[in-house]
């Protein structure tokens, strides 16, 4: 393990078909007014919002609704929970949602007691929170972001074609999020492999990083095999709850800071990402696996030793016969094999973006230095081309 690190998490976990009972353990370590964020009403439709209202009114908690949180939540949506809050006061904010619902809520939390503008100060200057913090609770409805244990917090400006994350520290991150792997089986197909594949992009965007034969990449190893595994599972039986809840356990540990340590990190699949879908809104899973393809192959010479390993231990390509660079391209054809299989979007123009766009999207997107390679406009441009 290189480097020297801390490690914490903050959150705790409550995971099974009966975990949602632990609401009742803890709701009383808190005061009586609860915001309780939720989307675009399915919670309605499958029951989970019925479920927890219940449990919030017998433990006698008043209760402030703030639905409609969008796929990638705006900064007018910010805005407007932000007043909620305010205006009622409220003592915690619990998120029943996917990690669109969980990352608005942390954003809020932040916001509530801010006398600045939040966008500007922690989106823009990235700056940390020194005011109270509402604490959040999240009940998750859909696996994919890891946001239910980890601090992170994206968010969308339209009228700026941003769309940015912020990971905020431990203060921030949950106090508590609930796991019921029964709550994602409503979820669409679509939306379902959407959040799998953002699982796994998590891994790799800590995979593909570093040349340290560490920990954290056994254990990257072993999630990646699981979500391939428990994902082709899925997608032919959505309702099968081993396949689930193992997916639902992944998606925990691929992005609460775990599988970092002792690593540097890449996430340029994330900048892509985030910035397709400010130009498109479009599904941000999706956005993920149209860009990642054409972007491994540009990075893979610069990284071979990694992709090498990555195709042997996770794909279990045979090396016998091939040099390093056949058996780096048999691993990405063999990933891309697997994403076809879960009917992913392979391509930024099924997603609305045009070529007229791929200008403002390279400019729109922030350039990291974690990766095995430091790109310039013109290779985002090529990139982004490459992914039309």
């Amino acid at each position: 393990m290189l480097g020297n690190f801390s490690y914490k998490n903050a959150t705790k976990l409550y995971f099974g078909d009966d975990s949602l009972k632990f609401l009742n353990d803890e709701l009383p370590k808190y005061g009586n007014t609860v915001q309780l964020i939720y989307g675009g009403g399915s919670i309605k439709k499958n029951g989970v919002y019925d479920a927890v209202k219940e449990i919030l009114c017998a433990n006698g908690k008043t209760v402030v609704e703030d639905g409609g949180v969008m796929p990638n939540p705006t900064v007018e949506k910010l805005y407007e929970g932000v007043k909620i809050a305010r205006e009622n006061k409220v003592d915690l904010l619990l998120a029943v949602g996917g990690g669109s619902c969980c990352d608005y809520a942390k954003a809020v939390s932040v916001s509530v007691n801010c006398d600045e503008d939040p966008w500007d100060k922690y989106y823009i200057r990235f700056e940390e929170p020194d005011c109270k913090i509402v604490p959040v609770g999240c009940i998750l409805t859909m696996a994919g972001t890891g946001s239910e244990m980890n601090g992170g917090s994206v968010i969308t400006n339209h009228k700026e074609k941003l769309k940015i994350g912020h990971v905020f520290g431990e203060e921030v991150m949950p106090k508590f999020s609930i796991l019921n792997p029964r709550f994602t089986m409503s979820l669409p197909k679509r939306q379902m492999v959407a959040g799998i594949y953002d699982i796994f992009n998590h891994i790799c965007e800590q995979y593909f990083s570093g040349e340290d034969n560490n920990v954290s990449d056994y254990i990257a190893e072993a999630l990646m095999k699981s979500v391939i595994r428990n994902s082709l599972v899925a997608v032919d039986d959505t309702q099968d709850y081993e396949a689930r809840s193992n997916i639902m356990w992944a998606a925990t540990w691929a992005l609460n800071t775990l599988i970092s340590r002792g690593k540097t990190t890449d996430w340029m699949v994330h900048m892509l990402g985030h910035a397709v879908s400010a130009y498109t809104d479009a599904t941000h899973g999706m956005t993920l696996a149209a860009v990642s393809l054409p972007y491994y192959r540009y990075i893979m010479p610069y990284g071979l030793s990694r992709f090498v390993r990555f195709a042997e231990e996770v794909w279990g390509v045979c090396p016998q016969g091939k040099s390093d660079e056949q058996v780096a391209e048999a691993g990405l054809a063999a990933m891309e094999e697997w994403m076809k299989k879960l009917g992913l979007s392979l391509n930024i123009g099924e997603l609305g973006a045009t070529p007229d766009m791929i200008d403002g999207i390279a400019h729109a997107t922030e350039i990291l230095d974690g990766g095995y390679k430091v790109l310039n406009i013109e290779e985002i441009k090529q990139i982004l081309t490459e992914s039309l």
